[in-house]
């Protein structure tokens, strides 16, 4: 198999930093990407980013499908003529967050009936994707009407660090992951392990999308407003966050938070999942969440 360095030679193909590429040279990391989607004959993957196709080859050999969508128009040549005598690959120009993912899966269907493709529901996503738009792929996947079942992805290992935290060390993009789904780093990948080479290393996180919501009561949107307010000023407490966010009086929100079970001295990074449900739900109940609805 040619190296991405070679396939980098042969084609004159400098990477783009505004894409921000930076391609995984060393390839014995490719098997734990791999490893790390549990795939089956009959899985449908959804590959965002695949480059050269090294990694896009190892997919089609352990799934029945492979939609890899490529955003540099000059990749996609050598993806197409890379994959064009193979039925399970099919490749995707654009912007993946332009895309319906399930809408993707049914086209690719409608394209060649004949293969095992499995349902759009029943699809997984593999992908390295590049820092700048980590957050915004990772919300468009688990925000779809039909999310993947499960979604293995190269970002920097900061972040996957951020996306694991536990009640105590809580971020926004935390609660915004762990509400849809179950995160867990099952790889490291060092910086050197890239060309060009990043300033920080990488992780191989591990998504495992979640059949039903921890809050499955409280609406998303309804979910969010709440925690956004929470996060909206860092190291102050709960009953000053919240007051501020949701343009309430500090009585009111004492009292709200003390019905939900929370010292109104906490900080938004030590609430769980489901005490930030208990909260939305006492919010929900209460005449003050007439002034919350219309923010």
């Amino acid at each position: 198999m040619t190296s991405i360095r070679d396939l980098i030679r042969i084609y004159d193909l400098d990477p783009k930093k505004s894409l921000g590429q930076n391609f995984l040279i060393d390839e014995s990391h490719l098997a734990r990407v791999v490893a790390g989607a549990d795939l089956k004959l009959e899985d449908t993957v959804l590959e965002i980013g695949p480059g050269f196709g090294v990694l896009t080859q190892r997919l089609v050999a352990k799934a029945g499908r492979v939609i890899a969508v490529e955003l540099d128009d000059r990749l996609i040549t050598i993806l197409r003529a890379q994959f064009v005598t193979n039925p399970k690959v099919t490749i995707v120009h654009g912007d993946i967050l332009a895309f319906d993912p399930a809408e993707l899966i049914a086209d690719a269907q409608a394209s060649n009936p004949q293969s095992s493709i499995s349902t759009p529901q029943a699809y997984k996503v593999v992908a390295n994707l590049p820092y700048y738009i980590t957050s915004a792929v990772i919300r468009h996947l688990l925000e779809a009407a039909q999310p993947p079942r499960l979604a293995v992805l190269m970002v920097q290992k900061e972040v996957a660090e951020r996306i694991c935290a536990e009640p105590g060390d809580m971020s926004l993009l935390a609660v915004s992951v762990q509400f849809y789904a179950r995160p867990k780093i099952v790889h490291h990948v060092p910086a050197s392990a890239f060309y060009p080479r990043p300033k920080v290393d990488s992780a191989v996180l591990r998504l495992d999308v979640l059949p039903e919501r921890p809050v499955p009561d409280i609406a998303a949107d309804q979910f969010f407003r709440v925690a956004r307010a929470g996060f909206s000023q860092k190291r102050k407490q709960l009953l000053n966050t919240i007051s501020a966010g949701l343009h309430l009086a500090k009585p009111n929100v004492a009292d709200l938070l003390e019905r939900a079970g929370i010292d109104p001295k906490r900080r938004a990074e030590t609430l769980s999942i489901a005490e930030w449900g208990q909260l939305c739900r006492v919010l929900g109940a209460a005449p003050e969440a007439e002034q919350v609805a219309t923010i």
